[in-house]
C-alpha cells in the first residue's frame, strides 16, 4: 500500500515551486510591436490608386477604363484649351440655380430634401446612411434602387449610366451613384432589376 505522506509532500513541493515562479516571474519582456510602423511604411511606399473608398465591392471587382485615352488625345493632363468647353453633366448646375426636391427613402423611413446638383447616393451618405455601392460610375448595379412613383427618368437624370436598359428604367430602376433628382419621389434603395 502507498504511504500518503510522500505524495502530500511532493504535492506541497510542486505547489511551492509554481507559486514562487509565478510571483517572481520569468523576466521575459515582450518585444515592441512594430506592425503599425511597418504598415505605415508600406503605405507610404505605394502610389495612390483611383479606387473608391472603402474599396471596390463590385462582384468580380472589374475596373472600368482606368487607362482609357480620350478620342484624338495622347493622354495629356486633361486640361481644356483656352476657349474650349468641357462636357457638362447633370450635376454641373450653378449654385444660384440649384433646386431641392423631397425624396422619401422607404427603407430608411425618412424623407429628406435633395439638391439636383449631387447624386442621390452621395446625399444619402451625407445623411449618415450606409447605402450600397461599388463603382460610383454607373458601370454596375450595386447601388441600384427603385423609384416607386413611375419610370425613373421622369424623376431623375442619369449621368452616363451604362447598365440599365429602357425596360428597367421604365420599371423605375435607377443607379443612385449617377442619378440626380429632378422631381420629388419615393425610392427603395438596394433594389436591383
Amino acid at each position: 500500500m502507498l504511504d500518503p505522506l510522500p505524495i502530500a509532500l511532493a504535492a506541497i513541493a510542486t505547489l511551492t515551486v509554481v507559486l514562487v515562479s509565478t510571483v517572481k516571474g520569468t523576466g521575459w519582456e515582450p518585444t515592441e510591436d512594430i506592425s503599425d510602423e511597418i504598415v505605415e511604411r508600406r503605405a507610404n511606399s505605394l502610389p495612390e490608386t483611383g479606387f473608391p473608398e472603402p474599396g471596390n465591392r463590385a462582384i468580380g471587382a472589374g475596373g472600368g477604363g482606368g487607362g482609357a485615352i480620350p478620342a484624338g488625345g495622347e493622354g495629356g493632363e486633361g486640361e481644356l484649351e483656352e476657349g474650349g468647353s468641357g462636357g457638362s453633366g447633370p450635376g454641373d448646375i450653378p449654385e444660384d440655380e440649384v433646386e431641392y426636391f423631397e425624396v422619401e427613402f422607404a427603407k430608411q423611413g425618412e424623407t429628406v430634401e435633395l439638391a439636383n446638383d449631387e447624386p442621390i447616393l452621395e446625399q444619402g451618405e451625407d445623411q449618415g446612411w450606409d447605402l450600397p455601392y461599388a463603382c460610383r460610375q454607373g458601370q454596375c448595379v450595386s447601388c441600384a434602387g427603385r423609384i416607386a412613383d413611375g419610370p425613373s427618368e421622369d424623376f431623375v437624370e442619369h449621368d452616363n449610366q451604362q447598365m440599365l436598359d429602357e425596360n428597367e428604367l421604365d420599371d423605375g430602376y435607377t443607379l443612385t451613384c449617377v442619378a440626380y433628382p429632378r422631381d420629388s419621389f419615393t425610392i427603395e434603395t438596394g433594389e436591383a432589376p
